[in-house]
């Protein structure tokens, strides 16, 4: 694993359009964009989604960015986090159209095989309710970002989005309020 400065050095080169700096910065992330898959996968049962599929994914997706916002590892892992969770809604939305009819799409990479399939409906909702509270305060959805899905710390999510502790606590606080508010209704 390199070292955080490596991780923050590759960024700023990725950012000033070295090209080759995103292939050099993968393999120092990808314990914890493997970790982050599979946070992102659990208590899903049956499907075909699995971390190594997520992470390469994500890695495609984030390929096509011209550039990747990111100051550090912390915050490059919180984009990383956002990207998965589109990769994982856009997968139960293709699922969902193949129980209506549409066309079966497999993903089968490894034995640690976790489901969306199942869980779609409830992986759309909370899509939607995310959607919703962005618009009502972007940064409320970061904080859900970095902590649900990314799976930092208060304090890791407060150096990723710069900001204090403890608006990061009042934030969860009321985001986690307002989508518990949401998906109950």
């Amino acid at each position: 694993m390199g070292s955080p400065g490596e991780v923050t050095r590759l960024l700023q080169a990725h950012q000033a359009g070295d090209v080759g700096a995103l292939d050099r910065l993968v393999p120092l992330v990808y314990d914890d964009l493997r970790r982050l898959a599979r946070r992102q996968l659990a208590g899903h049962r049956r499907g075909h989604l699995d971390t190594t599929a997520l992470v390469h994914e994500v890695y495609l997706k984030l390929v096509d960015q011209t550039r990747i916002p990111g100051e550090s590892r912390r915050h490059f892992l919180a984009v990383a986090a956002r990207a998965m969770r589109q990769v994982v809604v856009d997968f139960a939305r293709r699922r969902q159209a193949r129980k209506r009819g549409g066309e079966q799409v497999h993903l089968t990479l490894d034995a640690a095989t976790v489901a969306v399939e199942e869980e779609a409906e409830m992986l759309l909702a909370l899509d939607e309710a995310l959607r919703r509270l962005g618009e009502l305060d972007p940064r409320l959805i970061r904080v859900v970002e970095c902590r649900f899905f990314a799976g930092l710390s208060e304090e890791e999510t407060a150096g990723a989005l710069a900001l204090s502790t403890r608006t990061v606590q009042r934030d969860w606080t009321r985001a986690r309020a307002w989508l518990q508010a949401q998906l109950a209704g």
